[in-house]
């Protein structure tokens, strides 16, 4: 019976370290020959392991989120979207005020008959959400307010907000295992972002703070077979309104790709600029996106164009409104600017194209950032660091190194104080490195320099326990013993101890890990790990040995210990 547990427990000690080498030094695909040369080892031995910023180099950034300003458009927006309501509903409105700054934000309505005040509200609260607004009323003048607590809200969820919308964009992009969290006080609006292997983080950055505030809208111009109307300059759009535009309308720039160029030889590329008027608030906008797409229709690389299409409630909206605008010109609007205007033929609810001969990686950007959405506040970098691959392979070294030199010194110090029984801790230790690099890989964890802190920490905790056992062992020993007994009471009884300082260890770690920033996560999931396999390499393995000896000789007498 007991032949039949050691069997056991060699072949399980036997599968998992085949496991964990192949993990470590294997590839993840169909292995062929050249995986298991030298150069192919190191291969998968890079590949597997996922380096981080201080360890493989990379971009760090430190950006702003200006929730002020994001208050400061929503209060704008609200202002304009109350007063349409009111208007729309022949209600005896005179204008709008609005105040947004200093902390302060709040909308007003002027009216001309006090006594419909009331009919103002409740026509209001129809179309524009003052749910979390405090409103009042004095006379002709009602008026909604953001309280102080309700506006760190809306910041905190701005912050949030953004994170997940560079999460989206970053992780499409295809940075590998970046670390992406909030960063100073919670006040501050600040996020982190470390991206390893990004040498040029350019295009990540314009990627991360581009806009893509998409609207539809309905330009103000004589219905189809008349062209568009639009105008030379932005103040002959402005005179077309008598001078001064009105809420309800804006001036925009028409960037129409496909318009003819001008006829300056100097540079032939040059087209004249157009102004149209549109219509505002929006048919719809962005928020209401629910995919895009690039698409080239006649497979040219510089002449794509990008396809949206709408989530139910925007599809609604649009359907309505174009059955009512048929033949009235429609503006795709991306960030202030009139990308293209087409005629409405028909009735449309749920899809949209954005024309204009894009190139594929201009085209593949702009709907990466409208799929992701519209970031809720504009970002500005406070901090930029780009750390060289030769500096994190300086680090990879420094720290092999120190991992190396402090398992050779403890390789010397088991051999020479515990003697036969030391070369039973060498094993356990050296399993206990695969197994960590193994358990890090499979979690797909990022090691870091404080990571391979934890893992040096790991050493000399897996020898802390060696130590338990062995000194209990001599203590039976010299109590008249036997060996047998002596290796099960040492095993036995300091198991308890063991089991106390690793639970102590890794509730320690786990603060650390729910509270930590990233490098100090990185050294709390090695050093958790590691606990959690010396459990198995230095009990179990190493009890294995013993009972693989007393086997092969059950009448022994003396133990190299």
């Amino acid at each position: 019976m007991k032949n039949s547990s050691l069997l056991i427990r060699t072949a399980i000690i036997i599968v998992i370290t085949l496991v964990g080498i192949y993990l470590v030094f294997g590839p993840r695909r169909v292995p062929v020959g050249s995986d298991f040369t030298w150069t192919g080892i190191k291969n998968n031995l890079a590949e597997n392991i996922n380096l981080g910023l201080d360890l493989k180099g990379g971009s760090h950034l430190v950006m702003r989120v200006k929730t002020d300003d994001y208050l400061k458009t929503l209060t704008e927006n609200n202002a304009q979207a109350a007063l349409t309501a009111a208007q729309d509903a022949k209600l005896p409105v005179t204008g709008n005020a609005v105040v947004a700054d200093g902390g302060t934000y709040s909308v007003t309505l002027n009216l001309s008959d006090a006594s419909q005040a009331q009919a103002v509200v409740d026509e209001v609260k129809k179309k524009v959400d003052f749910s979390q607004w405090t409103q009042s009323t004095s006379g002709s003048v009602v008026s909604w307010s953001l309280p102080g607590q309700i506006q760190t809200t809306l910041k905190n969820q701005a912050v949030e907000q953004a994170l997940k919308i560079i999460e989206s964009r970053i992780n499409a992009f295809g940075v590998k295992e970046p670390t992406l969290q909030r960063h100073g006080a919670e006040s501050s609006g600040q996020i982190l972002l470390q991206m390893p292997g990004v040498d040029d983080p350019e295009r990540v950055k314009q990627l991360i703070g581009a806009e893509s505030n998409l609207a539809l809208m309905k330009i103000v111009s004589p219905p189809s077979p008349s062209p568009v109307q639009t105008y030379p300059t932005e103040e002959a759009a402005r005179q077309s309104l008598g001078g001064t535009v009105p809420t309800n309308r804006k001036v925009l720039l028409y960037a129409d790709r496909d318009a003819a160029p001008t006829a300056n030889p100097q540079n032939p590329q040059d087209k004249p600029k157009q102004f149209v008027v549109v219509e505002y608030p929006p048919v719809v906008d962005g928020s209401e996106l629910r995919d895009a797409s690039a698409v080239s229709r006649t497979g040219n690389e510089s002449d794509y164009q990008i396809t949206f299409s709408f989530k139910p409630n925007g599809a609604q909206k649009f359907g309505e409104w174009t059955g009512k605008n048929i033949n009235n010109y429609m503006a795709v609007v991306l960030n202030n600017e009139v990308k293209s205007a087409a005629y409405i033929k028909s009735q449309i609810f749920d899809s949209g194209e954005i024309s204009g001969r894009f190139t594929k990686a201009t085209a593949d950007d702009l709907a990466l950032t409208l799929k992701s959405g519209a970031l809720p506040a504009k970002i500005e970098y406070q901090e930029e660091r780009t750390v060289g691959p030769s500096l994190g392979a300086d680090s990879i070294r420094a720290g092999v190194q120190a991992s190396v030199g402090g398992l050779v010194f403890v390789i010397i110090f088991m051999l020479f104080y515990y003697r036969g029984a030391g070369v039973n801790a060498v094993v356990a230790l050296i399993l206990n490195m695969l197994l960590t690099m193994a358990a890090l890989i499979v979690v797909d964890s990022t090691l870091t320099l404080p990571g391979i802190a934890g893992l040096i920490l790991g050493i000399g905790m897996a020898v802390d326990s060696n130590v338990l056992i062995f000194e209990r062992m001599r203590e039976e020993l010299r109590a008249g013993h036997t060996v047998a007994k002596s290796v099960e009471i040492g095993f036995d009884r300091a198991f308890i101890t063991i089991i106390d300082t690793h639970i102590t260890t890794i509730l320690s770690a786990v603060i650390l890990y729910m509270y930590g920033s990233g490098p100090i996560r990185g050294f709390a999931v090695t050093l958790i790990l590691g606990l959690l396999i010396n459990l198995f390499s230095a009990v179990f393995v190493s009890r294995t040995i013993f009972m693989w000896l007393l086997e092969r000789n059950p009448e022994m007498k003396k133990l190299s210990i």
